[in-house]
């Protein structure tokens, strides 16, 4: 059996058989050398085997003797080859007895990095510890912080070739069942190949618009904030981010930090992340409609002033905004990808370039810099990957309305901007909830953070209205 179960996995070097000989018993045990761990297979296999006894008082056949000795935290019978192939490439040890009898040890090695801080969604207060890409330590770390009985996890596998671990966790007093059902249905009609990030299972259920649906996160107090909310979260193998089903568009200016720190300063964070949202959209498209169609919106001095800049620049302001956005994305994308340690050098040279070595040779109009850096710089208020990319695409929406209709371009831009949200779902969900609907309570919540003598949960999502 064991050489029909090497056959199967092709012959694979890493793939390793031995075989124990006890009184006219063979004991044949197969595992993988890249997933096993040595020290756990000499411990909890090969000591315990070395202790068996076969005359014995009991007249225990050989199968049991095996089966009662090993003492490894998860033994379990393996009723054919395929689920014990399976096993091999879990990390488990095989154990096969006579070449009939088959048990499965674990002796998964530790092939993950240990628990870190969060180095995207930074802790500036509250715990800093992070998911990690191992499915049991992230399941931990949200046990950790809620102990009750009621957190469930249903667990599938994903992807034809990679069978990826998925844990689908929510709160069964809390989250409606319909939620938990409706997530389940749709992440077992993904049929890709294989799973190896959330970012995988997130592009199959959100296709529809480029407004995130799926909120990834890497900090636990984060995903359990979301449970008891009602909320369903997603633990991927191998991935160190959980993903949050529902999201609605309010959630990506907030932050867990946000529960840490005194109400008037969340309040005025909240506000500063939703005008930086604004400005970053919005502020490229404003100059070119106010310097090229609609100059009589601005003070003379100022228009002047900026008329002054642009004389000696051979381009047209749209153009010229145009060049500065790529190269500001070009520059960003380069410092994402290089080294860290070379990457201060290329942000200082590539400052230089884009600021002063420009506006000497005439190329761009210093004012021009201002608005593409400002801009710039308010989409990097939020962490979230999936958002800075929304700006992204919008601003060159926005910037390609005020090139055509100017300043009437903006608020065209503004009322597409509305109508998408207004016109999106999460999962069956309003996406612009709490505003439509109206929910007075979550109001209080939003955009400003007001101390409630009796807090809610969400009333879309949750079985429990009150905490």
């Amino acid at each position: 059996m064991k050489d029909e179960i090497f056959k199967i996995c092709g012959e694979s070097t890493d793939i390793t058989t031995r075989t124990i000989h006890i009184d006219n018993n063979t004991i044949d045990y197969v595992y993988s050398e890249a997933l096993s761990s040595g020290e756990a297979i000499t411990d909890f296999i090969l000591k315990p085997l070395s202790m068996i006894v076969i005359d014995n008082k009991k007249s225990l056949s050989i199968n049991e003797l095996v089966k009662d000795c090993l003492t490894g935290a998860s033994c379990r019978e393996v009723h054919d080859i395929t689920e014990a192939v399976n096993d091999i490439f879990l990390g488990r040890t095989v154990v096969i007895v006579n070449n009939s009898y088959i048990l499965s040890v674990e002796t998964r090695a530790d092939l993950d990095r240990g628990i870190s801080s969060s180095s995207i969604e930074v802790a500036i207060t509250g715990p800093r510890d992070s998911f990690t890409e191992n499915f049991n330590k992230n399941l931990g770390l949200i046990r950790k912080r809620i102990r009750n009985k009621d957190l469930f996890v249903k667990t599938i596998n994903l992807g034809n070739e990679s069978h990826t671990k998925i844990g689908i966790c929510y709160m069964n007093n809390i989250a409606e069942e319909s939620l938990v059902n409706k997530v389940m249905e749709k992440i077992e009609q993904i049929q890709n190949d294989i799973i190896i990030d959330g970012g995988y299972i997130t592009e199959e259920l959100s296709k529809t618009t480029f407004f995130p649906q799926i909120n990834q996160t890497e900090r636990p107090d984060l995903a359990s904030f979301a449970l008891l909310e009602g909320k369903v979260c997603i633990i991927i193998d191998n991935s160190p981010t959980v993903l949050i089903i529902p999201t609605f568009f309010i959630d990506f200016f907030h932050t867990p930090d946000d529960y840490y720190q005194k109400n008037i300063n969340t309040t005025f964070i909240r506000i500063l992340r939703f005008c930086a949202f604004l400005i970053a959209i919005f502020l490229p498209g404003y100059y070119i409609s106010v310097t090229t169609y609609n100059p009589t919106s601005i003070p003379t001095n100022l228009l002047l002033s900026l008329i002054d800049q642009h004389t000696s620049v051979p381009f047209p302001a749209f153009f010229e905004i145009l060049i500065m956005i790529i190269a500001f994305e070009i520059l960003r994308e380069s410092d994402i990808r290089i080294p860290s340690k070379v990457g201060s050098s290329v942000s200082i040279l590539g400052g230089l370039i884009l600021g002063d070595a420009a506006v000497s040779a005439g190329i761009i109009s210093p004012i021009m810099i201002i608005v593409v850096a400002i801009s710039s710089i308010s989409s990097l208020v939020f962490s979230y990957n999936s958002m800075v990319n929304l700006i992204r695409y919008y601003r060159y929406f926005i910037l390609v309305l005020a090139i055509l209709f100017g300043i009437y371009g903006l608020f065209i831009g503004f009322g597409i901007l509305i109508i998408n949200l207004s016109s999106i779902t999460s999962f069956g969900f309003p996406y612009t909830y709490p505003f439509v609907p109206f929910v007075k309570e979550d109001i209080l919540d939003s955009l400003v953070k007001v101390e409630k003598k009796e807090k809610k949960r969400n009333p879309l999502l949750a079985k429990k209205k009150k905490r």
